[in-house]
């Protein structure tokens, strides 16, 4: 990034291109409630950002405070670039990004009416009416009123009225809900990775024999449970892997080091010192970086890092011997 100048402003519109923000961008007035943001690029604002519409031409873009639009957050689709909010993201209407060219990352939450996101990382959730996900990965869940829409995503879980898979979607938790049945392609693949061994592929090590994703069949992995009093009945379907991990607690999840790896990238921007996960099988610590997490999880999505599919088969009198014990 080349060398950025100082900007101070008290315009109604703002344009930012190869500007260093040294504070934040909030109306001090009642005409400035109106005021849209336009950044061309190479800017980073240190502090939050109020606008009625902040729209992104181009990147790079860093900024390092909360934001919220009252109209909607825009990234142009021929943005290209990288695209970086520190904080948590709002709208009271929509926020869309839809570039190919970039992959926008969220260090936090992002919660609007409506959230469309392509090739995005999100350490935080999504919270909605309506989410729209294509190659995206959201460490925490997807939280939506009214429907979600998943294509080739990993996700922690997802809650929601209705919601509808296409591609490769893979689960971090267990279990993830909709009270209507799942709507899927005949291209579409569920996945848990709640017993995959992260830790191992992260430091470049060969996985757990006894670890790996599970697949999961829409139709035998729903749970319909139904409930009721006396004046409401409300159906809620669990899509879960439980039924198929009687031998998990044979393992040794700890070892995987998966929590510590979802942990550390949940915390974003709040991590207050870089840990690491040992040491690599050339001998050199494993830092747990934000971007080298980020990087991680996108090699996973793309299918670089192949996760094993779990062996199911295992031997009863373990379990009874274990028992005994």
């Amino acid at each position: 990034m080349k060398e950025l100048k100082e900007l101070r402003f008290n315009e109604s519109n703002i344009q930012l291109k190869d500007n260093l923000v040294k504070g934040s961008i909030l109306p001090e007035k009642v005409a400035e409630l109106n005021r849209t943001i336009t950044v061309q690029g190479n800017t980073v604002i240190e502090g939050p950002v109020y606008a009625h519409k902040l729209e992104i031409q181009d990147g790079d873009l860093e900024i390092k405070g909360a934001v919220f639009t009252q109209l909607e957050l825009y990234v142009d689709s021929g943005a290209k670039g990288n695209v970086t909010f520190m904080k948590s993201v709002g709208s009271a209407n929509s926020i869309v990004s839809r570039a190919s060219g970039l992959k926008p990352t969220f260090y936090s939450d992002v919660n609007a009416k409506t959230v469309t996101l392509y090739n995005a990382f999100v350490a935080g959730s999504v919270y909605a009416d309506e989410v729209i996900l294509e190659n995206c990965i959201v460490v925490g869940g997807v939280f939506a009123t009214q429907q979600i829409d998943l294509k080739n995503c990993i996700v922690g879980t997802f809650n929601t009225p209705s919601v509808r898979v296409d591609g490769v979607v893979d689960l971090l938790l267990p279990s993830a809900f909709s009270i209507e049945k799942m709507l899927a392609t005949a291209e579409a693949k569920l996945y848990n990775l709640s017993l995959a061994d992260l830790g191992s592929l992260f430091k470049g090590e060969a996985q757990a024999p006894c670890s790996g994703k599970i697949e999961m069949n829409i139709d035998t992995d729903e749970v319909k449970t139904t409930l009721t009093n006396e004046e409401v009945q409300k159906t809620l379907r669990s899509y879960t892997v439980v039924g198929k991990v009687l031998a998990a607690d044979l393992l040794d999840t700890d070892k995987f080091q998966n929590h510590f790896l979802l942990t550390a990238a949940s915390l974003g921007s709040q991590l207050l010192k870089t840990y690491d996960m040992g040491i690599d099988k050339d001998g050199k610590p494993v830092s747990l970086t934000f971007d080298r997490i980020r990087n991680f999880f996108f090699d996973i999505l793309s299918g670089k890092i192949d996760i094993q599919v779990i062996n199911g088969k295992f031997d009863i009198a373990d379990i009874t011997a274990k028992f005994r014990s």
